[in-house]
């Protein structure tokens, strides 16, 4: 027991395990996961709402708030531009859902629309036709989810035919950001949310709390009913879309998972309750794994393999029988993707071992006539196999695509700058 804590003299070690009860082998791991006071590990401990931050805090919501405020109350078209991921369709539901409450409520004949990319037609995030739809559509706002801190162009076409933006998203900062009206990203260095390792889901939702608090009171009822918060509202949905977007599950995090698996066995929602039926879970308890494992997949296979609206609409089903029917149609879309891959990934394993590429450095594997939604997750899985970064190459309508997945060793993203002539494009 001594030699356990001489990875951290300064932590102590008696004092975190008689305050909690726990074992000398339970507190090595967690000061050596940085908690090592007795204050952090209760912080870390306790879930509760109340330990939240402020969502005033994070920069911009204000700003965004204000402008879907003013956008509801003057009748405007809102159109949410989301991802066909889980993270990209919960984001999406959340700021429909608010919006679409909120509209009714006030009566002003405000419109609330979505779009979600279609993986194979449009790829990642909004592009310059989804803003000629909006235009074509008389979209007065629009309010990006789960992407858009990268869309720098595609902004600056949207306000230049006079429309209103608003990103809100949790990805890495590039070097320009899009001049829109409002920019949700907390990785931002100037933004003051203390933690930065939030998904999209709960940035949207922390944009919405904002904007609850300038809505009368009979307009939050509309929207949360019970609950407190958007946050609380939809804890089972952001909860979906941290573990599925492999969020670490601390602070923020932690607290949202915690609440959200204690809020997914007695769900109102309609969607969320079939799938977990169609799933064969009713009555479990709803854990990580269900989330990551079981109930997320059936979420994304719709976006590899058919449209992810599908998903938006199970979450969005007003009548047990449509939930019903949509559960099972994405839950068969899984189980096919699931057979799909495995058929592919024996093929990459052939190739790799036949043609020697086991050996290189970096894998690069072109498998002609593969789903090109597969690519990342057989690259995934032969990463895993080899311990070498993994590059799946597909046929595409416009060339040959592909998706990478690398080791904490190699920066693939840098090294595919290196050589980015080659490329038509990539990110």
């Amino acid at each position: 027991m001594k030699n356990w804590r001489l990875c951290n003299k300064s932590a102590d070690f008696e004092a975190i395990e008689k305050a909690f009860g726990i074992s000398a082998v339970t507190s090595r791991v967690l000061v050596n996961r940085g908690f090592d006071t007795v204050e952090k590990v209760r912080g870390l401990l306790d879930c509760s709402l109340e330990k939240l931050y402020d969502p005033k805090t994070i920069k911009d919501g204000t700003k965004a708030a204000k402008l879907l405020y003013e956008a509801l109350d003057g009748g405007s078209h809102i159109r949410v531009i989301g991802d066909y991921d889980v993270d990209g369709v919960s984001s999406t539901y959340v700021l429909h859902d608010v919006f679409s409450k909120l509209a009714k409520q006030k009566g002003s004949g405000a419109r609330v629309s979505y779009r979600i990319p279609n993986r194979v037609k449009d790829g990642y995030g909004m592009n310059m036709a989804m803003v000629d739809e909006a235009r074509d559509e008389d979209v007065d706002l629009i309010i990006t989810c789960d992407n858009g801190i990268a869309a720098y162009d595609e902004i600056g076409y949207a306000k230049s035919l006079g429309m209103k933006v608003i990103v809100t998203d949790h990805h890495e900062i590039p070097e320009r950001i899009p001049a829109a009206d409002a920019v949700v990203d907390p990785k931002q260095a100037d933004c003051a949310y203390p933690y930065k390792g939030i998904c999209g889901a709960v940035v949207a939702a922390l944009v919405c709390d904002v904007l609850m608090e300038l809505c009368t009171n009979e307009e939050r009822d509309a929207v949360l009913g019970d609950a407190k918060s958007v946050t609380q509202r939809y804890l089972v949905n952001l909860a979906m879309a941290t573990v599925c977007d492999v969020c670490p599950l601390v602070d923020v995090n932690r607290i949202i998972v915690k609440l959200g698996l204690k809020a997914a066995k007695d769900t109102e929602n309609l969607g969320l309750q079939a799938l977990i039926r169609e799933c064969g879970l009713a009555g479990s308890e709803i854990t990580t794994y269900h989330l990551g494992f079981v109930l997320g997949p059936c979420f994304n296979a719709t976006g590899r393999l058919d449209v992810a609206d599908r998903a938006f609409e199970l979450l969005g089903a007003n009548d047990e029988d449509e939930a019903a029917s949509l559960a099972r149609a994405c839950k068969d879309l899984n189980e096919e993707r699931k057979s799909m891959t495995a058929v592919w990934l024996d093929k990459a394993v052939e190739i790799c071992e036949r043609d020697g590429l086991a050996n290189d450095h970096v894998l690069v594997v072109f498998l002609d006539g593969c789903h090109e939604s597969l690519a990342g997750i057989i690259a995934g899985r032969l990463r895993e196999r080899y311990s070498r970064p993994s590059i799946v190459l597909t046929r595409a309508d416009d060339g040959v695509k592909g998706s990478g997945r690398s080791i904490e060793a190699y920066n693939m993203f840098e090294e595919l700058t290196a050589v980015k002539d080659v490329f038509t494009k990539f990110g």
